[in-house]
């Protein structure tokens, strides 16, 4: 007897049949990841389930995915983290980076550039935190955290970072329990002789139990940046603008270019040395020699703001490509902009590809040929390589994709 099976129900069993084999909503084919937490530095197939990562792991079948996207020849990484940023932007006439015009809104600066995790740092204090997350944090399409300013104004600029009144750190340390977007507090600008500013923002840290990231120094002459190193900053605490020289305040290197022996102690026992590059912040005289002693920053962020964006820092990117022509390998720098950045804001579930970890990634291309980078005195630096996006996954979604490799081609019919 023969059987016949309703043409309906056998195209049923077909689409269930398919939908049973494409295990994965995405597969990235074919890239060189480099994903320093697991030591991974090699030619792999990432596979996603939704927002997370399902699979990493060599020749995954492209018929097991919905939609396949060809990364051969590409760099893939954990999304990148920008640990030093100004995004409380909005209309509040001179309030410098606290709701005012000159901080930027994230999502306009961090796709483009593979960044899926950036940290505003002292924009907002306790006082306007609220209005900071409203406008900002709960706005943006891409991860904002924050470092809570001790002023409780925040870095509005001018007398207002001056208030030592303002400085508290019992009522920061309560708010930062109160937020886990907090993951740090942040001294800035600050041009007296007094220590009061590291000392509030330590009882805050020490409430919260979150590190410290301190932009020092302002006071002629200057504080003791070895005091500060070695006496002050605690095992995880930040200094950052590692490579400047600005009045006030002194630098790592030294009147004979090499770096200043309590700086290697420092880093040797916990401190953060992070790039904190910025529109001053970043010499050449600085950090080349510094290179070339074998002393590296830990991480490497922008300090974004209106006065950097067009000028010698740029982007997260262009940093990093920076530090590739000054001999840092390419995993070191994929190091100091993801995983090693989650570490320092105890977020260690980011900055990662484990199977189950979220979904942030990013894909570049490793460009050869002659390129100019410049510091913040305007002087250029000729070299050969630089990076470039060519697509960002945040939380499993494309958010960014320069050349549409993860779109179909357009036919003419």
């Amino acid at each position: 007897m023969q059987i016949r099976i309703p043409i309906l129900s056998f195209l049923l069993c077909l689409l269930i049949f398919s939908a049973q084999a494409q295990e994965y909503s995405l597969l990235l084919k074919g890239g060189h990841v480099i994903d320093p937490k697991n030591n991974i530095d090699a030619v792999m197939d990432i596979a996603l389930v939704g927002d997370s990562i399902a699979r990493v792991a060599e020749n995954i079948p492209e018929n097991q995915a919905e939609k396949v996207v060809d990364v051969s020849g590409l760099y893939v990484t954990p999304g990148l983290i920008d640990i030093h940023s100004h995004n409380f932007h909005g209309t509040e006439p001179d309030a410098y980076l606290s709701n005012s015009f000159t901080a930027l809104p994230p999502d306009g600066f961090t796709f483009r550039v593979g960044v899926t995790t950036i940290v505003d740092v002292g924009g907002a204090g306790w006082r306007n935190f609220s209005t900071f997350k409203e406008q900002t944090i709960d706005q943006s399409k891409t991860r904002v955290l924050s470092f809570l300013n001790i002023v409780g104004s925040g870095m509005k600029g001018g007398a207002i970072e001056q208030n030592l009144q303002d400085m508290d750190g019992r009522m920061t340390g309560m708010l930062a329990r109160q937020h886990p977007e907090i993951v740090g507090v942040k001294v800035a600008h600050y041009s007296g002789p007094e220590w009061k500013p590291v000392e509030e923002a330590l009882i805050a840290a020490e409430m919260a139990d979150i590190p410290v990231m301190i932009d020092f120094g302002g006071n002629i002459p200057p504080l003791s940046l070895e005091s500060l190193l070695m006496e002050r900053l605690r095992p995880g605490d930040i200094f950052t603008h590692t490579f400047a020289h600005v009045p006030g305040r002194i630098p790592i290197v030294d009147e004979r270019g090499k770096v200043r022996p309590y700086v290697y102690e420092a880093q040797k026992r916990g401190v953060i040395f992070d790039v904190g590059h910025g529109g001053g912040s970043f010499l050449f005289r600085q950090a080349i020699p510094a290179m070339k002693e074998g002393f590296r920053p830990n991480t490497i962020s922008t300090d974004l703001h209106t006065g950097s964006m067009n000028a010698g820092m740029k982007d997260q990117l262009n940093i990093m490509s920076k530090f590739l022509n000054m001999e840092m390998s390419l995993k070191e720098v994929i190091t100091a902009s993801t995983w090693k950045s989650a570490q320092v804001i105890q977020r260690e579930e980011l900055g990662h590809l484990s199977e189950g970890a979220v979904a942030d990634i990013a894909v570049f291309s490793l460009q050869k040929g002659e390129f100019g980078f410049i510091d913040s005195e305007g002087f250029r630096m000729e070299g050969t390589q630089k990076l470039q996006c060519e697509l960002t996954i945040r939380a499993g979604d494309v958010v960014y994709d320069l050349n549409g490799i993860s779109r179909p081609p357009w036919i003419v019919e």
